[in-house]
C-alpha cells in the first residue's frame, strides 16, 4: 500500500467522521430561534452603534467577529455555540458604546 493511498484513506475517514457528526446533531427549535432573535438583535444594535458614533472599536471589532462566526454557527446548527458568541458580542457592543 502506497503513502499516498494511505492518506486518502485517513482523510476520507475523517471527511467521513466529521459529516456523521454533523448529520447526527439535533434540531432544536427553541435553541434555533434563540439564536436567530439573538442575531437579529444584536445585528441592529451594532448597526445603531456605528450610527451613533462608538469610542471603542477594539470592542466594536471584537463584537463585529463575534457576530460573523455566531452566524455561521447557526448555518451549520451549533445553536449553544451561537447563543453564546450573541451573548459575548452584546457585551462588546455595550463596551464599545461606554465613553
Amino acid at each position: 500500500m502506497g503513502r499516498n493511498h494511505k492518506i486518502g484513506t485517513a482523510c476520507s475517514c475523517l471527511l467521513l467522521t466529521f459529516l456523521t457528526h454533523c448529520a447526527g446533531t439535533p434540531h432544536n427549535p427553541q435553541l434555533a430561534n434563540q439564536c436567530h432573535q439573538g442575531l437579529h438583535s444584536a445585528f441592529q444594535e451594532l448597526d445603531q452603534a456605528k450610527a451613533e458614533g462608538f469610542s471603542g472599536m477594539v470592542s466594536w471589532t471584537k463584537a463585529a467577529t463575534l457576530l460573523s462566526t455566531a452566524k455561521l454557527q447557526q448555518q451549520f446548527d451549533k445553536f449553544p455555540n451561537c447563543i453564546n458568541k450573541v451573548k459575548r458580542a452584546r457585551f462588546y457592543i455595550k463596551e464599545s458604546q461606554k465613553t
